[in-house]
């Protein structure tokens, strides 16, 4: 029976958390192949995350008909608000003018009073007309938040799936370490196996040749030596 000189199969490699298989890397034919194992928590993790991402990407910038109910009641208890406030600040400047007016002149048919009514109205309008800018600009900021929210979401979720195939490449890629170390070893004691077989072979042919010299015994041990040969 001959020596074997068959090269070494593919080294394979795993890469085990808690005993439980993560990441291997194999040979299947002739490709190499290099799978993840997930659990039943990280799929649901991960379907969701890529679910979510998608279904919100195609609508992120689209206001259905509750968000804007959502939106426009705020604006109107913003509006609200405001009117109240500018009420109470103006309301009790004409009550106070009124009972001025009345006690010292009896009647509102005089021409301070017109004047300072004026004025507290003029201011009043004024008002009301900042506060209409203001409920313009709290729109805009109501809807850039609204929008600020959606992408920030988008981002996570997209943190989440790029940090979970990160640890899926860092898993791979030590399983493909480990069998590239596999294959290493496997190639490197082969060489040394084929250098050690050449170097008694070419002595077992070196001593043959001395004893075929050295008559029909040495001619024997010669050939028994090259039999054994076969077998190193």
């Amino acid at each position: 029976m001959a020596k074997s000189s068959k090269y070494p199969s593919f080294s394979s490699g795993t890469i085990s958390v808690n005993g439980s298989d993560k990441a291997s890397t194999y040979k299947q034919g002739n490709n190499i192949i290099s799978n993840y194992n997930m659990s039943a928590d990280e799929k649901r993790a991960y379907d969701y995350a890529q679910k979510s991402f998608a279904d919100s990407l195609s609508k992120v910038n689209i206001f259905d008909e509750d968000t804007q109910k959502n939106l426009q009641s705020q604006l109107n208890a913003y509006t609200l608000n405001g009117q109240k406030m500018i009420n109470e600040m103006y309301t009790p400047m004409l009550d106070n003018l009124k009972t001025d007016i009345a006690s010292r002149f009896g009647n509102f048919d005089n021409s301070i009073f017109m004047d300072n009514l004026n004025s507290i109205e003029e201011n009043r309008a004024e008002s009301m007309n900042n506060l209409a800018q203001d409920v313009l600009a709290k729109r805009d900021e109501l809807i850039n938040n609204e929008l600020s929210q959606r992408y920030t979401y988008l981002g996570f979720l997209q943190d989440v799936q790029n940090q979970m195939n990160s640890n899926i490449l860092n898993y791979v890629s030590g399983s493909q370490a480990n069998s590239s170390a596999g294959n290493s070893y496997n190639a490197q004691a082969y060489a040394a196996n084929q250098s050690r077989s050449s170097s008694l072979g070419n002595y077992a042919n070196l001593a043959s040749g001395v004893l075929s010299s050295m008559g029909p015994y040495g001619m024997a041990a010669a050939a028994a030596l090259q039999v054994a040969k076969q077998y190193v």
